[in-house]
């Protein structure tokens, strides 16, 4: 049997019939076939493949992404910016223009929320965890690399927005020009106008039938006291005017206010969990370089690390030879933890300390729920899925639990109803985990008054997570519960009903502010577990879908609290009591 044809540009190989022409043969092909580059080895080149050493190159690319040399990038011409909007309207879309107008992805019909990675995203349609970007603009012939943070809009995760602030100079506070301002606006404003950072408002959607950009813009100038002037009408779903924007971030949004020739200075604003590469840092440099092989040591943990790669996002992760002050990018240095890249820590060099970066304030949770696997067979699967699930979530709070009804589970903490809802769809979908989750519940204090007490718990005052741990009147001298001070933002014909919603709620009117004349702002001070449940469905019913609502912590104030239980064939049950007003 012949050898089969080969393309003319190879000579044929005759074969010979003796064992060692064939063994020798062999040998040579095998040299040839482990060259470390086709074009070493004198074997013949496929016709459809370009000859020579450029074609080695390109058919060898692929292996891994060309690192990008970011020296090109001096300090001046970066722009570190977020996002800033109440939820749903039209953070990501905006984003998404923005990526596309600036190259960083291919101009699709498919481009809905790209920078919305998470499945549960997708399906709600709200952003859950900031995101990063980095895209690059050319202004009026000078090159500049914009960092733009996409944020969450609701309430729950305003925590995500305050860390993502600390990593930028502007923000682009975006409204909606068919609703106006709303609770969740008026709240990232503050949080952006006490951080000191530039900010651009933008009216969105100037294309849906209703809009009234007028009306929005005198909004704006009457509560934060911006000037008409300064807002850009845009409908970032046509790609109307967006253009403007990125010229707007470049004339308005200040440089980073540091030097490449400093010591290393890095801010940790976020972390993510990668099964094969370990923790990947998103990371914010305040000064100095990084690079692959530098000695980095944590400020909070004391631990030296060895950096393995850095690199930027463009949404996806692009390594680069180094990252320069000013910029924004993300390091993998060989964390087995997410616990280890802590949140607000600061990364310096090996023997070069710094002094640490004020960081963040660490997050509370408002809402405590029992968590048990509907099979206890499935108990370490469950453990597991948490610990996972965690690490790419660190505002979640977990505690040992046991019950005598459902077993072996654990107490969570969450930043709010909503929170709780979409890390319960994420167990579902990302690790196919069914659980039982009991009533939600707010964390009450107790001042005991029982000496016995008092050495038992080490100390005077306890928080209370679980009702079943609810300690009788006679031992407490006072109870503790928390609150909030809520915004609530509502057309003026919904007023009354408010009103008596929120007295009915127990709660203390603080402030009440006509922003034009159809529109108002109160302020209310709440009791945490009335607004936990149903308060936000039995708003948005009163008003008919138009209200907003957001809230911040206002601390704990004295109460008249008892412990209800509820009993079956004559017993309580522990996972069915709960803590009552009297």
């Amino acid at each position: 049997m012949g050898l089969p044809s080969l393309p003319p540009r190879c000579k044929r190989v005759s074969p010979a019939p003796s064992a060692m022409a064939l063994a020798g043969r062999t040998a040579m092909w095998w040299a040839r076939l482990r060259s470390p580059c086709p074009c070493a080895a004198p074997f013949c080149v496929p016709p459809w493949l370009p000859a020579g050493p450029a074609a080695c190159e390109r058919l060898y690319s692929s292996r891994g992404k060309e690192k990008l040399d970011m020296s090109t990038y001096p300090v001046e011409n970066i722009r570190n910016f977020s996002i800033i909007a109440h939820v749903d309207h039209g953070k990501s879309t905006l984003a998404d223009r923005l990526l596309e107008i600036t190259g960083t992805i291919a101009k699709t019909a498919h481009n809905k929320q790209v920078l919305d990675k998470l499945q549960v995203e997708r399906e709600r349609g709200i952003t859950v965890k900031a995101q990063s970007a980095s895209l690059f603009y050319n202004h009026e012939g000078v090159n500049y690399l914009l960092n733009l943070i996409d944020t969450p809009g609701h309430v729950d995760f305003s925590y995500e927005v305050s860390r993502s602030l600390s990593a930028c100079q502007g923000v682009i506070l975006v409204v909606d020009a068919n609703e106006g301002i709303q609770a969740q606006t008026v709240a990232n404003f503050y949080l952006a106008f006490e951080a000191q950072l530039a900010i651009i408002p933008v009216i969105n959607k100037i294309d849906l039938k209703h809009a009234d950009p007028e009306r929005v813009e005198k909004q704006i100038e009457k509560l934060f006291d911006i000037p008409i002037d300064k807002c850009v009408r845009i409908s970032a779903k046509q790609g109307t005017n967006v253009e403007k924007v990125l010229q707007k971030i470049i004339e308005k949004i200040p440089p980073p206010q540091c030097n490449t020739a400093d010591p290393l200075k890095a801010l940790v604003f976020d972390s993510t969990f990668d099964h094969y590469r370990g923790v990947i840092a998103n990371i914010a440099l305040f000064g100095g370089e990084i690079q692959k092989g530098h000695k980095i040591v944590s400020a909070h943990t004391k631990k030296r690390y060895e950096v393995n790669e850095v690199g930027i996002l463009t949404p996806d992760e692009q390594p680069t030879h180094k990252l320069y002050a000013g910029q924004v990018g993300y390091v993998i240095a060989g964390m087995k933890e997410v616990t280890e890249a802590q949140i607000g820590d600061t990364l310096f060099l090996y023997k070069q300390p710094v002094e640490p970066l004020p960081g963040f304030k660490s997050v509370k949770p408002m809402v405590f729920a029992g968590m048990y696997p509907v099979d206890q067979t499935e108990y370490n699967n469950l453990k597991s899925a948490l610990e996972k699930l965690t690490l790419n979530d660190s505002s979640v709070t977990i505690h040992r639990d046991s019950s005598l009804a459902l077993g072996a589970g654990w107490r969570l903490g969450f930043l709010g109803l909503l929170h709780m809802e979409v890390f319960n769809q994420r167990l579902e979908q990302e690790y196919n985990m069914s659980v039982i989750l009991t009533a939600p519940t707010v964390p009450y204090k107790a001042i005991l008054s029982s000496a016995k007490l008092i050495k038992e718990y080490g100390k005077a005052e306890i928080t209370i997570i679980n009702p079943a741990q609810f300690p009788e009147k006679i031992s407490v001298s006072e109870y503790l519960e928390p609150t909030v001070l809520g915004t609530i933002v509502t057309p003026q014909e919904y007023i009354g009903k408010i009103i008596v919603l929120c007295q009915d709620r127990r709660a203390v009117q603080k402030d009440m502010l006509y922003i034009d004349e159809h529109r108002v702002m109160l302020k209310y001070l709440f009791p945490l577990n009335e607004i936990v449940l149903d308060f936000y469905d039995a708003l948005k019913s009163l008003s008919s879908g138009y209200a907003s609502f957001d809230y911040e912590n206002a601390g704990y104030q004295a109460a008249d609290l008892i412990k209800m239980d509820i009993l079956l064939n004559g017993n309580p049950v522990e996972e069915l009591a709960t803590i009552i007003h009297r």
